[in-house]
């Protein structure tokens, strides 16, 4: 198989590529996906595409189905839970092991700027990407690779959740001051306050999420 100028294998890159277009709301939750359409999109052979499709189905965020094809997958109310699980344990846990001056800041102050401008705006996809950004970077005050790379996969899952709602404006537009609120706790230093205010930011958000779905479902 073929390398990227990353050393990454072909189908590994094309993973990430959809797993991306997956953080990015472009595919929907139960989305067919056609083999033709994405490897033309993407310029390589439907073999390098079938790989790629096995790995995110094995990830949970694609589903094979028998003499129908490869779909996006469709979140279950369980799936939601453990999400927010990993996410307590990695964005709370990154937190309080944080430094003050970690670049991660810059880009945590970058994706709350964005939100203000989207929300000016009325953009709440917009406002939805620059969350994810947010907390990207928060998992990047770890300084771990291995779990910069898991949290992908996990926010890929998250950001399918989030595409079962129509009232995106519900679901983003609440949490852009609770960002605010965490990163003047982190550009102060005062990391365990933060770590505390994305436990409780967590919380809001899985509820709100949770009863969002019941009330369309």
């Amino acid at each position: 198989m073929s390398e990227s100028a990353e050393g990454l294998p072909l189908a590994d890159r094309l993973a990430r590529d959809i797993r991306a277009l997956l953080i990015s709301g472009e595919l929907a939750p139960g989305e067919r996906l056609s083999e033709a359409a994405v490897s033309a999109r993407f310029a390589v052979s439907r073999n390098s595409l079938r790989e790629a499709f096995r790995l995110l189905t094995k990830d949970g965020l694609l589903r094979h189905e028998a003499n129908r094809g490869v779909f996006v997958a469709v979140p279950t109310m369980a799936t939601i839970i453990d999400i927010y699980r990993v996410r307590r344990m990695l964005e709370c846990g990154a937190l309080r092991q944080a430094w003050s001056g970690h670049p991660a800041i810059r880009s945590m102050r970058a994706a709350v700027e964005d939100a203000a401008r989207a929300h000016d705006r009325a953009d709440w996809p917009g406002i939805g990407n620059a969350n994810m950004a947010f907390h990207a970077a928060v998992v990047d005050l770890s300084d771990s690779a291995r779990l910069g790379e898991f949290y992908t996969r996990i926010a890929a899952e998250l950001r399918l959740a989030f595409g079962l709602l129509n009232d995106q404006e519900h679901l983003h537009a609440p949490f852009v001051e609770m960002n605010a609120i965490i990163l003047t706790l982190a550009e102060t230093g005062r990391f365990d306050e933060a770590a505390d205010e994305m436990s409780r930011y967590l919380d809001v958000s899985e509820r709100t999420l949770l009863s969002s779905l019941e009330r369309a479902g």
